[in-house]
C-alpha cells in the first residue's frame, strides 16, 4: 500500500509543477507564446526576457511555490495514511515529479521550464533556510556571471549538500540528499544545451553582464 501512496504523492507532485505560470503570466501581459522567446523554456529567466524583470521575479516565485505546494499537499493528503519512516520518501517523490512536471507540462504538450524553481521549493518545503540559501547565494553567482544555467546547477548542487550535511550532522532521513540528487540530474537533463553553450563559451547572460554579450 506504500508504494500506492508514492504514486499518488508522485501524480501529486506532477500535477502541481505542470501549471505553467510563466507561459500564462507573459500570454497576460504581452499576449505572446513565452514558448517562441528566447530559450523557448517558461521559467523565470525567459519570463524575464520575454516581459521584464517583474513578470521573472513572480514567475519564479510563483514556480518555487509549486514544488512547495506538492510537498506540502502530499503532507496534507498522505500524513496519517503513511508510515513515519516512508513519509520522507513520498514528500522526496512529489518534489521530484513537481520538477518533471514543469520541465514536461501536460499543459504544453510536455514543454517546459529547468525545474530549478519547483527544485527550491521542495526543498524549502522539507527545510526553510534552503530559500533564503538559494536564493542569495544563486542570486550572487547570476550577478557575477550572468548565466543562469550556472546559477541552476549551482543551486541544484546547494541542495544536494546541504541535505546531506544535515543528513550527516543531525540524522535527518537520507530520503532528502538521495532527493537532491534525483531533482539536479532532472535539471542537469533539461540545461543539456546550455552546458554544450556553456563548454564553447557561447552561453546566453542575462543581468547587468548581457549589455557584454549579445549572444
Amino acid at each position: 500500500m506504500n508504494l500506492v501512496y508514492l504514486l499518488l504523492a508522485g501524480l501529486i507532485g506532477y500535477l502541481t509543477g505542470a501549471v505553467p505560470f510563466g507561459f500564462i503570466f507573459v500570454r497576460l501581459v504581452k499576449g505572446i507564446d513565452l514558448r517562441e522567446v528566447g530559450s523557448g523554456r517558461t521559467g523565470g529567466t525567459n519570463s524575464m526576457r520575454a516581459a521584464g524583470f517583474t513578470v521573472g521575479l513572480i514567475t519564479f516565485l510563483s514556480d518555487v511555490l509549486k514544488g512547495f505546494t506538492a510537498v506540502w499537499l502530499t503532507r496534507i493528503i498522505l500524513g496519517n495514511l503513511l508510515l513515519i519512516d516512508w513519509l520522507p520518501w513520498a514528500e522526496v517523490m512529489a518534489g521530484a515529479a513537481a520538477v518533471i512536471g514543469h520541465n514536461w507540462s501536460i499543459f504544453l504538450k510536455f514543454g517546459g521550464g529547468a525545474g530549478t524553481g519547483p527544485n527550491v521549493g521542495w526543498a524549502t518545503a522539507v527545510w526553510w533556510p534552503m530559500l533564503p540559501i538559494s536564493i542569495i547565494i544563486g542570486g550572487l553567482w547570476l550577478r557575477k556571471q550572468g548565466m543562469a544555467s550556472a546559477a541552476s546547477l549551482l543551486v541544484a548542487g546547494l541542495i544536494i549538500l546541504c541535505f546531506l550535511a544535515r543528513f550527516l550532522i543531525a540524522d535527518t532521513p537520507l530520503a532528502y540528499p538521495i532527493g537532491g540528487m534525483v531533482t539536479a540530474v532532472i535539471v542537469a537533463w533539461s540545461l543539456r544545451p546550455n552546458i554544450q553553450r556553456m563548454l564553447a563559451g557561447t552561453e546566453r547572460v542575462v543581468g547587468p553582464r548581457s549589455g557584454q554579450n549579445k549572444e
